[in-house]
């Protein structure tokens, strides 16, 4: 699947745009991460991009969130290591590749950093930093529903959190305006 298409499932299958954001800072997140690592960046946006495609279905039921979506992605001949990540992502079974990996202790960061960007007095994320992000980590009552715990998990791609925070900054900070900050 192109981004393209992808993009064109995003849109006509989710209707919450703050969620469509979300989608889109978690590509950005995965194509830095991605570029980073040295792996294919195209199949981790993709990852990215499409791994809450059936979040509105499944609130009410989060036990079956990304299985609808992976069976959806399976039928349109998605490859199966994004299948997996975007199964992965919500716990329905364990993280094994790195892309697993990346998308899970992504998925909270950009929550954490939109809550950060929002607390800031510009409201910018050009005017967000590293230290500022990880100031608001440190304090677990803000944006508390950011785990900490699998953010942390950054530490099995080889980087520690601080160098995590800054690429995935970095990445949505170039896509500011597509997410209204």
């Amino acid at each position: 699947m192109d981004r393209e298409t992808a993009w064109q499932m995003v849109t006509s299958s989710v209707k919450n745009q703050n969620l469509i954001k979300h989608m889109l800072a978690t590509e950005a997140c995965l194509r830095a991460l991605a570029r980073r690592l040295n792996q294919d960046e195209e199949k981790w946006g993709l990852a990215g991009l499409l791994h809450d495609l059936d979040y509105e279905q499944t609130k009410d039921d989060p036990t079956s969130h990304s299985l609808i979506a992976a069976q959806t992605l399976a039928n349109h001949g998605v490859d199966p290591e994004i299948v997996q990540a975007v199964k992965a992502h919500s716990g329905n079974v364990p993280p094994v590749s790195l892309l697993d990996k990346a998308i899970v202790a992504t998925d909270p960061v950009t929550g954490l950093i939109v809550a950060a960007a929002l607390m800031h007095p510009t409201k910018k994320l050009a005017n967000v930093d590293t230290d500022f992000v990880l100031r608001r980590f440190k304090d677990k009552r803000f944006a508390a529903g950011a785990n900490r715990e699998q953010i942390q998990t950054c530490s099995e791609l080889g980087l520690s959190l601080e160098e995590f925070l800054t690429v995935c900054l970095q990445a949505m900070q170039c896509i500011a305006g597509q997410l209204g900050l």
